[in-house]
């Protein structure tokens, strides 16, 4: 009996070491996401030689993966998400031509709804789009109409 007691206490003390070191894995993922964050905001407000430094930096084996297998790493995910397609603002932009809100949401493949809601706002405030009727249409400005006169 005592080897079964002995399998038992080990099988315990694997499970308590398991346990910790769950806990350590989320506290560091979560601490890795802050960091990632902070360094976005970083980015957004430094100037573009500094930012050109920290890419530079890292080495690919810097990447790490999470339980889901996805990539942690803020220049991984960015390479991955390159797009040839025009910004979401300047799609709304483009789609305004006398289509509902809904319509344009719709239209923008895998955007959610808000962000398109957004844009929209963002737009209206700025004066390039203008709602009539319930339907969105760009304003043309005097610049471009003077350019198409030309």
């Amino acid at each position: 009996m005592s080897t079964l007691d002995e399998i038992t206490r080990e099988k315990q003390r694997v499970g308590e070491t398991l346990a910790r070191l769950d806990a350590q894995r989320e506290k560091l993922a979560s601490q890795l996401g802050e960091l990632e964050a902070a360094e976005r905001v970083m980015a957004r407000y430094s100037k573009g030689a500094q930012t050109s430094k920290a890419a530079s930096a890292k080495t690919p084996t810097a990447a790490t993966k999470s339980a889901s297998g996805r990539s942690r790493t803020p220049t991984a995910r960015a390479a991955g998400s390159k797009r040839s397609s025009s910004s979401l603002s300047d799609q709304v932009l483009a789609l305004a031509t006398g289509r509902t809100q809904q319509e344009i949401a719709a239209a923008c493949k895998g955007a959610r709804p808000n962000h398109v809601g957004a844009a929209v706002a963002r737009h209206k405030r700025a004066g390039r789009i203008e709602e009539r009727n319930g339907k969105l249409y760009t304003r043309q400005s005097a610049e471009t109409e003077q350019r198409a006169a030309v």
